[in-house]
C-alpha cells in the first residue's frame, strides 16, 4: 500500500463510500514497497510461532477506547437492528422506516466521549444470536447508532438471551491488562478469515462448525469426557471456546506465548513493540499490527488465545517458520485490486488483495491521527 497511490485516491475518498480499483497497470516496474516494520526472532510453544513486530514509530492512541472497555463501563451499547429507534439522540429522518431484527445487522452507540475502537472478529454475544464484527472500523464519541456488518457465529438460535449484547464472560488476565478482566472474545484467524474476507455467512457458519467438531475431536483424544458431547451439542462457537477442557488446551499453548510476549513486550517498550506475525506448524497464516504498544497490549490476552485456538486444531505439519519469511510476509502490501471505504474525518478502511493474501488497514481521519490504527494480512 504505497503513498503515491493512496494521494492519487483522496479525491476519491473524501465523499464516502466504497471504490474498488484495479491496480496491476500502477505498479509495473516499480520497486517493492517497505513498511517500516522489522519482525523479530521468534517465540515458539508447540505448533504456534509468533514474531514480535516493532516499528520505525509509534503514535498516540490513547484517545482510543476499546470494545472491552466500552461495554464493561456501560458507554457502549450494542442491541438488534429492531431497536435502533429507542437509541437515536436526535430525531430520525423523515420517512426512515426501523425494521425487526436481521442476522447480519446489530447497531452500536458509543455514549462516551472518547472514539470507539473496533476490531474485524471480536465476538459479542446476547441478543438474538451471538455476532462476530466483520470489519474494523471506529465510531466517534457520542455517535447515534451505528448500523454494524456482522456475522452470525451462533447458527441455530434466534431467541433473545437479553435485550443487548455484552461480553462473552471469557476472562482474561495477565500483566498487560493489569490482573484478569472480562471481556469479548476474539475469533481464530481461520473464522475471521470468512468474515474479514469472503464476507459471507454461510462460509462463516461453515467454518465454525468445522472449528466445533475439529475441536470436539482434540478434546475427546486427550480425555474423553462429558465436554465432548456438549462441544457437539451446542451452536454457539462463543460457548465451545469457554468449555472448561477447551479452555484448558489453549492454554496450553497460549498462557506460555502470552507470558513470554508480555515480558518482552516491556523490553521492547522502547523499540516500539507494535505486533506479532503468526505461524503455525510452520506455516505463516497471520499477522496483526497495531499503532502502538499500549493498543497492542490492550489487544493482546485475547489475540493470542485465538492464535492458540487455531493451533489446537490444526493438524497439518511443516517446517519451522523462519524470521526471513515472516518478514517477507509482513513487507509485501502489494495487490491487485483495492477496496476503499471511508467515513470523511473519522476513517478509512482498505482492503488489499494480492497474490495468496488478503490485508486491512484501517486509517483514523479524526483531528491530530492521519495513522493506520490497526493493519492485519492474512494468507489464502
Amino acid at each position: 500500500m504505497r503513498p503515491r497511490m493512496f494521494v492519487a485516491l483522496t479525491l476519491l475518498v473524501m465523499a464516502g463510500g466504497m471504490v474498488s480499483l484495479d491496480l496491476r497497470p500502477v505498479y509495473a516496474g516499480e520497486e517493492p514497497s517497505v513498511s517500516g516494520y522489522k519482525v523479530l526472532e521468534p517465540i515458539r510453544h508447540g505448533s504456534l510461532t509468533v514474531f514480535p513486530v516493532v516499528a520505525p514509530r509509534s503514535f498516540a492512541t490513547g484517545e482510543f477506547m476499546t470494545l472491552d472497555e466500552g461495554l464493561r463501563s456501560g458507554e457502549v451499547v450494542v442491541t438488534e437492528y429492531g431497536n435502533v429507534r429507542g437509541l437515536m439522540r436526535r430525531r430520525p429522518t423523515p420517512g426512515m422506516q426501523v425494521q425487526s431484527a436481521e442476522v447480519n445487522r446489530l447497531v452500536l452507540i458509543n455514549n462516551s466521549k472518547r472514539p470507539l475502537l473496533l476490531l474485524a472478529g471480536e465476538i459479542v454475544t446476547g441478543g438474538k444470536q451471538d455476532r462476530v464484527i466483520g470489519k474494523d472500523r471506529i465510531v466517534p464519541p457520542e455517535s447515534d447508532p451505528v448500523d454494524l456488518s456482522v456475522f452470525c457465529v451462533e447458527p441455530g438460535r434466534w431467541v433473545a438471551t437479553s435485550a443487548h449484547f455484552g461480553t462473552s464472560g471469557a476472562t482474561y488476565g495477565g500483566a498487560a491488562v493489569g490482573g484478569p478482566v472480562l471481556g469479548t472474545m476474539m475469533a481464530q484467524p481461520s473464522v475471521r478469515a470468512k468474515a474479514m474476507g469472503d464476507k459471507d455467512q454461510a462460509q462463516v457458519w461453515a467454518e465454525v462448525r468445522k472449528q466445533q467438531q475439529s475441536m470436539a475431536v482434540e478434546v475427546a483424544a486427550a480425555a474423553p469426557s462429558a465436554s465432548t458431547e456438549e462441544i457437539r451439542s451446542t451452536s454457539s462457537y462463543a460457548r465451545v471456546m469457554e468449555n472448561k477442557d477447551v479452555k484448558q488446551k489453549v492454554d496450553e499453548i497460549a498462557a506460555p506465548i502470552e507470558r513470554n510476549y508480555e515480558s518482552l513486550i516491556k523490553q521492547l517498550r522502547d523499540r516500539k513493540a507494535v505486533g506479532v506475525v503468526v505461524a503455525v506448524n510452520g506455516r505463516i497464516i497471520w499477522a496483526d499490527v497495531f499503532a502502538s504498544t499500549e493498543l497492542l497490549e490492550k489487544y493482546w490476552p485475547k489475540l493470542v488465545r485465538s492464535y492458540a485456538s487455531e493451533a489446537v486444531v490444526t493438524r497439518a505439519k511443516g517446517g519451522e517458520a523462519s524470521t526471513a519469511q515472516a518478514q517477507a510476509f509482513l513487507a509485501d502490501m502489494d495487490g491487485r485490486r483495492e477496496t476503499i471505504e471511508s467515513e470523511p474525518g473519522v476513517y478509512r478502511h482498505t482492503e488489499v488483495n494480492g497474490d495468496g493474501f488478503k490485508a486491512f488497514a484501517l486509517t483514523s481521519l479524526l483531528p491530530k491521527t492521519g495513522f493506520d490504527v490497526h493493519v492485519a494480512k492474512m494468507a489464502e
